[in-house]
């Protein structure tokens, strides 16, 4: 399996750490190269543009690819998500001057909107059904300054923070698109084995952030006490240990938590007898 991975920019470093944590390790060296193999034979990453991936995927140069929402919808490409990989979040928006005459979208009517994405522009008006048809100019960098140099009324164009707008004294006039990094593929390969292999290697690493692993030992007289206060993934794991030497019988019991959930659940285990109680990240979680 080939998958389309963005070869550079803000997306580039967080997709490689992602399938490193998924145990697709990649060779040494492949920053610099166009494509590179990884520890499972089966699988081979080409580095391409993160705009570029959805084409790539559509016409079968690669299996499978890693890039935003906002890429595979402006590509047009009609790709299957396969997952969500919870980073690169961000919106595309449509800002114009603050303090200017445009405020909402129907303030538009007769006007001209630069962006990067003339093709989800286009449909954010269209599918607004008020009759709004601005000139949709299409530019490949500085969107920003667009409106202060009168290239344009209003721009549409990718934030995380609003900083950026804010700097270039522009307001959000309204949201056109959540965006966020995603694993796509073509109709035809989704649920194939390779693929599903890999969706099940990276929804392990998602299922396993925020989470942590208990270990610890409890009275057995008082097992039912340290279940209640287990928040954890279902019901924690239990087993036997060999007795104390005074001959208390004691269980090992196991479990999944949330991160923001442990401080709390040691302080209640140990109320209720738990000791030699063990807290450890997890690098991956099958659920």
């Amino acid at each position: 399996m080939r998958l389309a991975v963005p070869n550079k920019g803000r997306l580039h470093d967080p997709t490689v750490a992602l399938l490193e944590r998924a145990g697709l390790h990649v060779e040494d060296g492949a920053d610099r190269k166009l494509y590179a193999d990884t520890v499972d034979p089966d699988v081979s990453l080409i580095f391409a543009r993160a705009a570029d991936i959805p084409e790539y995927v559509a016409d079968g140069a690669a299996d499978a690819g890693i890039t935003g929402r906002d890429q595979e919808a402006e590509s047009g490409t009609d790709l299957v998500e396969l997952l969500d990989l919870e980073f690169g979040r961000c919106q595309l928006v449509l800002a114009a001057p603050e303090d200017g005459a445009i405020t909402e979208p129907a303030s538009l009517t007769g006007g001209t909107v630069a962006t990067e994405f003339p093709r989800i522009t286009e449909e954010y008006f269209a599918d607004l059904d008020l009759e709004i048809d601005p000139e949709i100019v299409e530019v490949t960098g500085a969107t920003e300054l667009t409106p202060h140099v009168d290239m344009a009324d209003a721009i549409v164009d990718i934030t995380s923070t609003g900083t950026t707008l804010a700097v270039n004294r522009l307001a959000v006039v309204d949201t056109v698109l959540e965006s966020s990094v995603g694993l796509y593929t073509r109709p035809g390969t989704a649920g194939t084995e390779t693929v599903e292999r890999l969706v099940t290697a990276l929804s392990s690493v998602l299922a396993a952030d925020g989470k942590r692993y208990l270990m610890m030992n409890a009275p057995q007289e008082r097992l039912d006490e340290v279940r209640d206060v287990i928040p954890g993934l279902g019901g924690p794991t239990v087993m036997d240990v060999a007795p104390a030497k005074n001959g208390d019988e004691r269980v090992a019991v196991h479990a999944v938590v949330d991160e923001r959930q442990v401080y709390e659940t040691v302080a209640d285990l140990k109320t209720v007898g738990a000791s030699g109680i063990l807290v450890t990240e997890i690098e991956r979680l099958v659920e």
